[in-house]
């Protein structure tokens, strides 16, 4: 297994200091997929037991795929996860920064374990019934927020893959739908499909759009 180097490395010592405040159970909150064409937005939840926490979690940007999927796999059996996901209706419905925060109060409303607190990567929080607190680059720094963007990124990833199979010769197993040369090409011949973001201007203007936008 391959693990990246990285200059900052998640740490569990806020939610350490929590729970010396009587803060516990407490959940890291991270999404995956807000820039991408096409596909939905997951967001996880995850609590972590202080007792059996996996080596070398770390942002899932930083992983690779192997190491993303070997750490998916140990979160998954020793800790509480849950899962939201916000289809491509709802992202053009809401847009996606009203998709995201869904998604994230779908998965924090599903968790077996309700949550003293809950740490959220970035500057906006879901509306949920327990405090909440925000953290910029919360996933280079929180090793609670860590896990969840890798379970958000290996099932958003292991999504695209499945779809692939319906919606064939658009590279959604490579690419994931994000907007890549390889993406665009295949928009260029095959159009767009019920999968990509009809409120994202690259897609507009693919439908003829871009005047409107």
């Amino acid at each position: 297994m391959k693990i990246a180097d990285s200059r900052i490395k998640p740490t569990f010592e806020l939610e350490a200091a929590e729970h010396q405040l009587g803060s516990r159970p407490i959940a890291g909150v991270d999404e995956a997929g807000r820039g991408p064409w096409a596909g939905p937005v997951v967001a996880a939840a995850v609590i972590l037991d202080p007792d059996k926490i996996p080596a070398n979690i770390d942002d899932s940007k930083i992983l690779d795929e192997d190491s993303r999927a070997y750490l998916y796999r140990r979160i998954m059996k020793v800790a509480i996860v849950a899962v939201g996901i916000a289809d491509v209706d709802r992202i053009d419905r809401e847009n996606i920064l009203g998709a995201t925060l869904w998604a994230m109060a779908q998965a924090i409303g599903q968790l077996a374990d309700v949550p003293k607190l809950v740490l959220v990567d970035g500057n906006k929080a879901p509306r949920v019934p327990m405090p909440t607190r925000t953290i910029v680059k919360g996933d280079a720094k929180c090793l609670s927020i860590a896990a969840a963007s890798i379970v958000a990124k290996v099932t958003r990833d292991r999504i695209m893959t499945q779809l692939a199979r319906d919606y064939p010769g658009y590279g959604f197993e490579r690419h994931k739908g994000y907007g890549t040369p390889e993406h665009q090409a295949a928009i260029d011949k095959l159009g767009v499909s019920p999968l990509h973001r009809r409120s994202f201007k690259p897609v507009q203007l693919a439908l003829g759009l871009g005047a409107l936008v």
